[in-house]
């Protein structure tokens, strides 16, 4: 296949989005009537889907779905989007996942409440499943960590038997602040990491770029990371400086504005020329 016809692969949630947007945030036990309310197609890796797909690009979803209406809705807008779903797997347990998200412009803040609905996630024996031929970079929201590790693994041992232009660009979002996500911050040629992680990893590094810089640094024993030594002491044992790292840092995000939209656009635009680009940042 030729390289401009690959598609990008996202490997994440995908959940039903009912969002509320109020003027103000609701009181405990009252009630009180919302701006306006929408179902939308949400997720990370779903999300990323969205954004590619608006930008020109190819992009293609991998997550677990259980049957029913809402999956029905989910499955209508990745259509609508032109995404390619090919790569879900249906799930005989858990339900499909919904979330209640609060959206109050007038102080920038939302507020989210996903229900667990006990959906397994997908796994490296279904990932093995998957034709990699088809991709030129696959993107992985840190969910199962373990599982995913084995799934990035699969793809190193096909770019080993590839040529160089065929190989497949990796990436690796870490959102929350759990440890069992932490093992995925050695993998990856580009890492998406959330502003809580940064903290949470580098709370004694400013500005906010150079603690991109200071995580993207990490080989193995990324966990000697999480102890909070001044800028200036040695590297924790374990760790492995990468030389020539790339860093794209983008701000805390005020409300839905259409400058807010804006910015979000602007920043997407950036990581999709990446996948152009294809970076070799390790």
């Amino acid at each position: 296949m030729e390289e401009e016809k690959k598609k990008i692969l996202c490997v994440g949630l995908v959940c039903v989005d009912i969002i509320s947007v109020v003027d103000k945030y609701p009181e405990e036990d009252t009630d009180s009537r919302c701006l306006s309310q929408r179902w939308q197609r949400g997720g990370n890796a779903s999300n990323m889907c969205t954004v590619l797909s608006l930008l020109g690009a190819s992009p293609a979803f991998m997550g677990s779905l259980s049957a029913g209406h809402m999956a029905d809705f989910i499955m209508a807008d990745f259509s609508r989007r032109m995404i390619d779903v090919s790569a879900v797997v249906w799930q005989v347990n858990g339900q499909t996942p919904c979330a209640c998200c609060l959206v109050c412009p007038s102080s920038g803040s939302r507020t989210v409440i996903l229900s667990d609905t006990k959906l397994p996630d997908v796994t490296e024996d279904d990932f093995s499943k998957v034709d990699l031929r088809q991709f030129k970079w696959i993107h992985w929201e840190g969910r199962n960590a373990e599982e995913q590790v084995k799934m990035i693994q699969q793809v190193m041992m096909y770019n080993s038997k590839v040529p160089q232009q065929q190989r497949i660009t990796v990436s690796v979002e870490i959102e929350k602040i759990r440890e069992p996500l932490y093992q995925l911050f050695p993998h990856g040629d580009v890492r998406h990491l959330s502003h809580a992680i940064l903290r949470r990893v580098s709370p004694w590094l400013e500005p906010a770029p150079r603690c991109v810089e200071e995580l993207l640094c990490v080989g193995k024993g990324a966990a000697g990371l999480f102890k909070k030594e001044p800028p200036e002491a040695a590297a924790p044992a374990g760790c492995q400086y990468l030389a020539s790292t790339a860093c794209l840092h983008s701000g805390p995000v005020p409300g839905p504005s259409q400058e807010t939209r804006t910015r979000c656009l602007s920043v997407k635009t950036s990581l999709v020329t990446l996948v152009s680009s294809r970076p070799k940042l390790l």
